[in-house]
C-alpha cells in the first residue's frame, strides 16, 4: 500500500478523476464500523441541500463480471449486495456496483447524467480513483492495537487519520458522546444510531418505540442480526427498553430465508433494516424491522461539506 501510494503521488494523473466531485467514505479498521449508516445520512443530506448524488460501491459478496451492476430504488440484494440495496432503498439515489471504481463512476454518470456528486461507499485504499473529500469512519475500537494486517486490524497506519478531511467516530449512544473528551479538531465528530420506529415487514404497519413496547406485551420476542457487530444491535434495543427473550447473532451479510425463520419459535422476530432488504419476498407476519437514523454531534457537518463541494464543482473542467 505504501509503495502504491508513493506511485500515485509521483504522478497523480495515473488516478481517474471523475468530472464531478467525489467523496470517499471509508475505514481503516477491518470489518464493519458503521460506515453504511454514515453513507446513507450523507446522501440524504446532499439531496436536502440541492445536490443530485450518486453512489458507487464494491458490492461485497456479489459475483460480478466485466459489467457493472446499476440501479435505483428497491434493488435485488443478491445482484447488488445487501448494503448497496439498503443505501438505494433508503436514499433513492442511483447506485453502481463494481470493484473497479473507475468503471463504476463512468457507468453511473453515463446512465444518470444529472448526477453532480459521487459518494463512494468504501474505496479509501482504492487509489486509482481520485477523490476530493475523504471521510474515515471508526468505532470505539478506534485503532485497536495499532498494527497493520495481519498482526493487527488496520488496513493503513493510524497516521492516515491525519491526512483525511473528516473523521467520524461511531458511539454506542449520545450519552457516551457527552462523556468523552472534546474532539481533537473541527475535522472530527461523533455519531450514533437512534431508533426511530419499528415496522412490520409484511403489513407495512409503522409503530413508534412506545407503541411497539405496548404491542409486544405478553408476547415472546427474538432479536436477529446478521451484521458485523450484532451485539451493537441488541444493546440498542435494550437501551430503549425493548426487551427480548432471546437473540441470534450471525456473520455479516449472512443470508436469511424462510427456512431460517421457520425454525424460530417466538411470537415476534426483530431484524435490522440491513437484513430486511434480504427478506422482502418473505410473508412471515412475525418479522418486524427496526428503523434507525444517524445523529451527528455537529448537525451542520454536511452543510459545511456541501460548501466545499460547491467550490470544487465550480473548479471542475467542463
Amino acid at each position: 500500500m505504501f509503495a502504491k501510494g508513493h506511485w500515485y503521488r509521483l504522478d497523480p494523473k495515473r488516478a481517474y478523476r471523475a468530472p464531478v466531485p467525489v467523496v470517499i467514505v471509508g475505514n481503516l479498521y477491518v470489518g464493519g464500523v458503521g460506515k453504511t449508516p454514515v453513507v446513507i445520512a450523507l446522501v440524504q443530506e446532499l439531496f436536502a441541500l440541492g445536490w443530485k448524488p450518486g453512489v458507487i460501491s464494491r458490492g461485497y459478496g456479489v459475483k460480478l463480471g466485466p459489467r457493472a451492476h446499476i440501479g435505483q430504488g428497491d434493488l435485488d440484494p443478491w445482484a447488488m449486495g445487501d448494503e448497496p440495496a439498503l443505501i438505494s432503498e433508503q436514499t433513492h439515489a442511483p447506485i453502481c456496483v463494481h470493484p473497479n471504481r473507475r468503471l463504476a463512476c463512468q457507468t453511473l454518470l453515463k446512465t444518470y447524467p444529472e448526477i453532480d456528486v459521487i459518494v463512494s461507499d468504501d474505496g479509501l485504499q482504492h487509489l486509482a480513483l481520485a477523490r476530493d473529500f475523504e471521510i474515515i469512519v471508526q468505532d470505539q475500537r478506534r485503532n485497536g492495537n495499532g498494527w497493520l494486517l495481519p498482526a493487527g486490524p488496520l488496513r493503513e497506519p493510524p497516521s492516515r487519520l491525519n491526512t483525511v478531511d473528516l473523521v467520524i467516530t461511531r458511539q454506542a449512544s449520545p450519552h457516551q458522546h457527552s462523556a468523552i473528551q472534546a474532539l481533537r479538531s473541527p475535522a472530527e465528530l461523533s455519531a450514533w444510531l437512534q431508533i426511530t420506529g419499528i415496522r412490520s415487514l409484511v403489513s407495512k404497519i409503522n409503530l413508534s418505540v412506545d407503541e411497539f413496547i405496548k404491542f409486544q406485551a405478553c408476547k415472546t420476542l427474538h432479536a436477529i442480526a446478521a451484521i458485523s457487530e450484532p451485539d451493537r444491535f441488541f444493546k440498542s434495543l435494550r437501551e430503549v427498553t425493548i426487551l427480548y427473550q432471546g437473540c441470534t447473532g450471525l456473520p455479516d451479510h449472512h443470508p436469511l430465508d424462510a427456512a431460517f425463520f421457520k425454525t424460530q419459535q417466538a411470537d415476534l422476530l426483530l431484524i435490522t433494516a440491513k437484513d430486511a432488504v434480504k427478506c422482502r419476498a418473505l410473508r412471515d407476519p412475525r418479522i418486524w424491522v427496526v428503523e434507525t437514523e444517524t445523529v451527528f454531534s455537529d448537525p451542520l457537518w454536511a452543510t459545511k461539506l456541501s460548501t466545499q463541494l460547491s467550490r470544487l464543482a465550480r473548479s471542475q473542467p467542463e
